[in-house]
């Protein structure tokens, strides 16, 4: 009798994330994977790698920079796209402010999150790319829960749920017409605790923040932001040093910390495994928007 081969569900979700990027890869022209720096792009780059090495990517890397992100997470960035020997292509919300494509907001709240939008879409146009692959997962926010894995968007960039197309079988329809586009998440179907898991099984090196530190830090509607000279600050927030980290990396007006004194991987996961609150539900000022200013965000292609 044969043996029966044992695959664990981190064998199964690798699988899967590995299909469909060569699904991608297979059916678009001009694909694109959005590398951010953070943990779950940093998965989608070994995912790359086990679907591609040792050949090249068949797609280019781009980050859509606000210029106010982690100075840690920029570095990391630019390293591993060296180590790797891939492309990066940067389009930078600073230069959509300077061309007159979007008005900076101004005051203690303001941010540039929601100003990559059209960022992504100028670039995207920019460069002729088709499919952009990202690291969105369903966990996340209640919104993202009506993502297909393989997301259209028409030669507007909108998103209309109820023009998406079935993917039943892990069976994936790329067609397009010129002009629209996809938005692909292979790791749709991860948690956020499967992330960690396989940073660990796979020993991938994570940007410092991810880990319990030491920062200065204000406190603004019951989260933490990292005191920073890109995040105005009123008179009654007054800095103060406390052991932090992040569970999710994105423009610093807008990212909170939690405390935390969790600085190995083990005691991360274990961290996650006790909470009830989504990473974006808590650390994410812009994700406490009401469902229906997701909605709106979504269709326009905001990620």
């Amino acid at each position: 009798m044969s043996a029966t081969l044992h695959r664990s569900h981190l064998d199964q979700l690798e699988d899967e994330a590995v299909h469909i990027m060569r699904e991608v890869a297979a059916e678009l022209e001009r694909p694109v994977l959005l590398f951010s720096g953070g943990k779950d792009s940093i998965v989608l780059l070994r995912l790359a790698e086990k679907a591609f090495r040792p050949g090249r990517f068949p797609f280019p890397l781009m980050h859509v920079d606000t210029g106010h992100n982690f100075p840690e997470v920029i570095e990391y960035r630019d390293r591993r796209v060296a180590e790797l020997g891939e492309r990066l292509v940067v389009a930078s919300v600073q230069e959509s402010i300077d061309r007159g494509r979007v008005v900076e907001q101004t005051g203690p709240r303001a941010s540039r999150n929601q100003l990559q939008t059209t960022t992504l879409l100028d670039a995207m146009e920019e460069h002729s790319f088709d499919a952009a692959i990202g690291g969105a997962r369903r966990d996340e926010e209640r919104s993202r829960a009506k993502e297909r894995i393989f997301s259209f968007r028409d030669d507007f960039g909108q998103w209309d749920p109820r023009a998406q197309r079935p993917e039943l079988w892990n069976v994936y329809n790329g067609k397009i017409r010129k002009g629209e586009q996809v938005r692909v998440f292979p790791i749709s179907n991860w948690t956020e605790l499967d992330v960690w898991q396989y940073v660990a099984r796979e020993e991938l090196e994570l940007p410092s923040i991810y880990y319990a530190h030491e920062r200065d830090v204000f406190e603004r509607d019951g989260m933490l932001y990292a005191a920073s000279p890109v995040v105005e600050r009123t008179d009654a927030e007054v800095p103060f040093t406390e052991w932090v980290r992040f569970r999710t990396v994105g423009d610093m007006s807008c990212t909170g910390a939690v405390r935390s004194q969790a600085t190995t991987f083990d005691a991360v996961v274990a961290e996650i495994a006790a909470t009830r609150v989504t990473e974006r539900g808590e650390t994410r000022a812009d994700d406490r928007a009401s469902e229906a200013a997701m909605e709106d965000r979504k269709r326009v292609g905001y990620f």
